[in-house]
Formats: structure tokens, C-alpha cells, sequence
């Protein structure tokens, strides 16, 4: 029951995806202003071992995306998926290389919960309900 718009950043992949095209689906570019009900990003790679996801920042992919709207969608390639963190952060390096590091990388495992108030568990406490992932390749 959501309304038919998102909110994503000015990756040109994620551009090229049909949902782009269709007049039924209203599709805005940008960082988030608090205000967007789902976001749309694209992770950097994906960590087998945790299921943990790192999105880095950029204009591309901005951080707003990734904690201010209540739903996250974020697109992954099957390529980037390796066993651990070790093996990703390895990546990380070589794709910015020295001195040239994002300027934030987030690990994201699941929607944010806390259990801390009153030992019930809270979704949405620091960042989106609900996380989708879609692995494509």
C-alpha cells in the first residue's frame, strides 16, 4: 500500500531501469529530505558470511537514502557479493585506491531495530522499516 514514488541517486544504472519509464511510478533524483517513504540505492558489494551490504556515499548514491525514508530497496550485482569483509574491503581499495576513499562507507544487515525500550523490539529506530534487497546478475 505504498504510494507508487521513490527517491534514488543519480546512478546511471539504476536510471536505465524500466521503473524509470513508466508514467504511473513518479521517480526523483536526489538526496532525501526526510519526507520520501522509500528509497532506492545501489550497494557497492554485499558480504556473504553476514548478509551485511556496504553502500558508500557520493552523489550517486547519496547516505540520505540509506536511513531517512521509511522503506530501503537497494540493488546489488551478484559480482560484488564476496565470502567476507576482508575480502570487500580489498575492493573497496582497489575500485578508490589511497586518498581517494568515499567519504562514508555504511554496513547495513537488516532494517534498523533497536530491543533497548522496555526489551521490545522497535523497527525503524535509526534508519528504514524495512530493507529489500534485489541481487542482479
Amino acid at each position: 500500500n505504498l504510494a507508487p514514488r521513490i527517491r534514488m541517486g543519480a546512478d546511471k544504472r539504476l536510471a536505465a531501469m524500466p521503473w524509470v519509464k513508466q508514467k504511473t511510478f513518479a521517480v526523483k533524483t536526489g538526496a532525501s529530505d526526510g519526507t520520501d517513504e522509500t528509497g532506492v540505492s545501489h550497494a557497492f558489494g554485499a558480504i556473504a558470511e553476514t548478509g551485511t551490504l556496504m553502500l558508500t556515499s557520493g552523489t550517486d548514491n547519496p547516505t540520505t537514502l540509506n536511513f531517512l525514508p521509511e522503506n530501503h530497496i537497494v540493488i546489488v550485482d551478484a559480482a560484488t557479493v564476496k565470502g567476507d569483509l576482508e575480502a570487500l574491503m580489498t575492493e573497496l581499495r582497489k575500485t578508490y585506491g589511497k586518498g581517494e576513499m568515499p567519504r562514508t562507507v555504511n554496513l547495513v544487515t537488516g532494517p534498523s531495530r533497536s530491543g533497548d525500550i522496555e526489551q521490545k523490539i522497535i523497527l525503524g529506530a535509526h534508519g528504514p522499516r524495512a530493507l529489500h534487497l534485489i541481487v542482479v546478475g
